[in-house]
């Protein structure tokens, strides 16, 4: 009777290997890692400083100066099992042999969810020239693999309780983690938070009318953030509320995700009356009837930590919106 349990086993797990390609570990390493798989003279020279540059370059809207990515360089020589297992991997493969050029991304090579960039070459010159031609690309690579980790892990210990109130105000769904809570809710405004000690990490979402002109123009955008803050993000004291800040201009830029086109703008926000502050990314689009505009904004408080990895949570989530309609 044993052995016909094994072989059903052996079976099931042919089956699924079959289905779902092969069984792989769970990826290892800290988020917002990357190894970096190169020779020691190639890493200190031209082509390291290339990437780094790209890579490492700082995080935008920062208070403090953080990287992108963490850079942990791996000669080829001493890339073994162990390192295979990174979430995030970059390959330098530069050899006159070479049968193909460029750059070539690769989902769960080693491990699950695991992404791999590999810049194929025949020389160094070629090389700077592939890195060079991947300058947005590249990034956006490995932090939409981190991004997606995020989602799955929201998804997976999601806040169900938190969805009644988005879809009433959007029309859509947002996956929150545990240890969100519903702070504020009206009929145009919700407020969701993660709130710790020393810690905050919240998303707004709030409507508005379609304005007559210009509807994702920096300048509404800002101006309607503020408006919406004025009256619904109070500070700590009388008469304190948060704003944006006009230190360092807000930045916007126009994207697609999941079929869903929208405004990014990230910026500085701030306390009016106070010495609160932090950075902030906001998602704007059309309702879908067209009447209104939406707004998913993210925000981060954490004055004693560095910043990157908690804004790069929250942002998430942002990502993890879907029409109601669309949901699967």
């Amino acid at each position: 009777m044993f052995l016909a349990l094994a072989t059903a086993l052996l079976a099931l797990a042919g089956c699924k290997s079959k289905n779902r390609g092969p069984l792989l570990p769970n990826v290892s390493g800290k988020a917002g890692e990357i190894v970096v798989v190169i020779d020691k003279d190639n890493w200190e020279g031209e082509i390291g400083n290339a990437l780094r540059g790209i890579l490492a370059d700082d995080c935008p809207y920062l208070a403090q100066r953080e990287p992108l990515f963490t850079l942990a360089n791996v000669p080829p020589g001493s890339f073994n099992n162990m390192f295979k297992m990174h979430r995030n991997i970059l390959i330098l493969n530069i050899n006159p042999q070479n049968q193909t050029t460029g750059m070539m991304y690769k989902r769960d090579q080693w491990a699950r969810p695991q992404s791999v960039a590999q810049v194929n070459a025949h020389d160094q010159e070629g090389a700077l020239a592939i890195i060079a031609e991947a300058r947005e690309q590249l990034p956006e690579f490995f932090e939409a693999a981190e991004r997606d980790r995020i989602i799955a892990n929201s998804i997976l210990y999601e806040e169900l309780t938190l969805r009644d109130p988005v879809e009433k105000l959007t029309g859509g769904i947002l996956h929150f983690p545990s240890g969100y809570k519903l702070r504020k809710q009206t009929d145009d405004f919700v407020w969701i938070a993660d709130e710790k000690q020393y810690t905050n990490q919240t998303v707004l979402i709030y409507r508005y009318p379609l304005p007559e002109k210009d509807p994702f123009s920096l300048e509404n955008i800002i101006s309607r953030r503020n408006e919406v803050m004025q009256a619904n993000v109070p500070g700590m004291f009388d008469g304190t509320y948060m704003t944006t800040s006009t230190a360092i201009e807000p930045s916007a830029r126009s994207l697609k995700y999941r079929g869903i086109d929208f405004m990014e703008t990230r910026g500085f926000w701030e306390v009016q009356g106070d010495f609160m502050g932090g950075p902030f990314v906001s998602h704007s689009f059309y309702s879908q009837d067209g009447k209104d505009i939406i707004v998913l904004e993210a925000f981060v408080y954490a004055p004693k930590y560095d910043k990157r990895q908690y804004l790069r949570q929250v942002e998430s989530i942002l990502y993890s919106f879907e029409w109601k309609n669309n949901e699967k």
